[in-house]
């Protein structure tokens, strides 16, 4: 099958989830409905805070999830699933309930960020494939949020795909970039999938192609007059292309009454050389040409540059942006967390050694808490039929120090999941990219602490309980361990 053929990607799924799903059928447990939560542990980088990522292609997943005749054939070739397990998978399709925070969400650790209320199998059966989507494009959307906070309003572009993992994180890592704050990719197939600005200009092998530097920007400028954007660094920034695009500048554009659009530089001291570039183009009265800078940048290289006054306008960020070089793994985990029992949610727990893996149990609401200025001070988990009114005194408990009296005054709450599924049938409508880089763009602007955005010891966004979810969670556990 060829890459970007249309694909069934029902059988992107960890073999037990099969093997799982064939015993729950051979024990006549199907129709048992199951409540599962993603949340995941910590924030990349040591950061205060993520951006969740990926829910419409989790829509498109769960929308198709369908097992074709070859699907099947495939499955009964490994000889442990039963004849009628087959055929159960020959006419399935998803009839759960999916709850989720919008797509853009700003969120912390150990909240449930998806929940799936599902028949046993179902609910089984989206693990890896909502798991995978989360994983990858909320952690390429909180590391473009971090990169372009340490740009300070200059603009950041993804120029990543020729270094992503494969051809499908190259064209779903723009989108995750663009929802996390960059402003264009170089990759052609995502523009044209998701409406993202394309940015483009040459590679060093157009310059080494000419005879000489100045012909190769001359050919260019005369190609693209009104974007034209000279790539300076392939023999000497200082000595030779910046002198040869300044000459293209005065030569070739000028006399057709256009303007050098842009220089960019892609190796060497990138603060030094971009400050003696931007004396050389002011001298010679280009003070509106614009400096590019690419070459294994991040949020700290970044932020050193301008530190040091660096006279960079733009930045184009490629490998460590699209793999999220510095902690390449998000982590999140997908746990059930209730079982049906004669009409009732009973919660369940995960039970470690490790505190951190002890779980949330039962179904479950997630508030956010807000003071009278607005920003977010706390979010809180609740049991999933209680209701906290605005402006109410309201007590909670902190779990890392539950003797402790806490309680939040004229603050104003609100319900962070959303339903996206209800019986299979998608009952949300989905918001434009352009939307949800919007979200949190003004998210990060009206809610997040600037303390909480910070790259070293960001402040600790707290994750509160009611008194009537933390008491029944501490009793489940102290019931699990007798």
């Amino acid at each position: 099958m060829k890459q970007f053929d249309k694909r069934n990607l029902t059988l992107v799924m960890d073999f037990y989830e099969l093997t799982m799903s064939n015993g729950y059928f051979a024990e006549q447990d199907r129709d048992t409905w199951v409540a599962f939560d993603v949340f995941y542990r910590k924030n990349p980088d040591g950061g205060g805070f993520s951006i969740f990522a990926g829910l419409e292609q989790i829509v498109e997943y769960i929308e198709d999830l369908h097992f074709d005749d070859d699907d099947i054939e495939y499955l009964k070739s490994k000889g442990i699933f039963c004849d009628e397990f087959l055929e159960y998978l020959r006419n399935f399709k998803f009839k759960g309930d999916i709850y989720a925070f919008p797509e853009g969400t700003v969120m912390y650790p150990y909240e449930p960020v998806i929940t799936v209320v599902a028949p046993l199998i179902d609910a089984q059966l989206v693990e890896t494939g909502i798991l995978l989507q989360i994983n990858h494009q909320s952690l390429v959307a909180t590391k473009a949020s971090r990169i372009v906070r340490a740009a300070q309003g200059r603009a950041v572009s993804d120029f990543g795909a020729r270094r992503a993992h494969n051809m499908d994180a190259a064209i779903y890592g723009a989108r995750a970039a663009y929802i996390g704050g960059v402003g264009a990719t170089a990759t052609v197939l995502s523009g044209k999938m998701f409406d993202i600005p394309v940015v483009g200009t040459m590679a060093h092998s157009w310059v080494m192609y000419y005879r000489d530097e100045f012909t190769a920007f001359k050919k260019y400028a005369e190609t693209y007059p009104d974007a034209a954007i000279l790539l300076v660094d392939t023999y000497d920034v200082l000595k030779s292309g910046i002198p040869s695009a300044i000459r293209v500048a005065k030569e070739v554009l000028e006399p057709m009454g256009k303007r050098l659009k842009g220089i960019r530089i892609d190796s060497g001291d990138l603060a030094y050389l971009s400050k003696k570039a931007r004396k050389m183009l002011d001298e010679a009265g280009l003070c509106d040409c614009q400096i590019v800078a690419s070459n294994s940048l991040d949020e700290y290289t970044i932020d050193s540059i301008i530190k040091q006054g660096g006279k960079i306008d733009s930045f184009g960020v490629g490998e460590r942006l699209i793999t999220s070089k510095s902690e390449p793994v998000f982590g999140a985990v997908y746990k059930i967390a209730a079982v049906e029992k004669d009409g009732e949610f009973e919660p369940r727990i995960k039970v470690s050694e490790n505190v951190e893996k002890i779980t949330n149990p039962g179904l479950k609401k997630v508030y956010r808490v807000y003071d009278e200025t607005g920003k977010s001070v706390a979010d809180i988990i609740a049991k999933h039929d209680e209701v906290i009114e605005d402006k109410v005194p309201f007590r909670y408990v902190d779990p890392s120090a539950p003797w402790r009296k806490r309680e939040f005054e004229n603050c104003t709450y609100k319900n962070l999941q959303v339903q996206i599924f209800k019986g299979g049938k998608l009952v949300y409508d989905l918001p434009s990219l352009d939307d949800i880089r919007d979200y949190v763009r003004a998210q990060k602007e009206n809610e997040v602490w600037d303390e909480e955005q910070r790259f070293q010891n960001p402040h600790r966004h707290y994750l509160d309980m009611t008194p009537d979810y933390y008491e029944m969670k501490m009793e489940l556990l102290y019931k699990v361990q007798k």
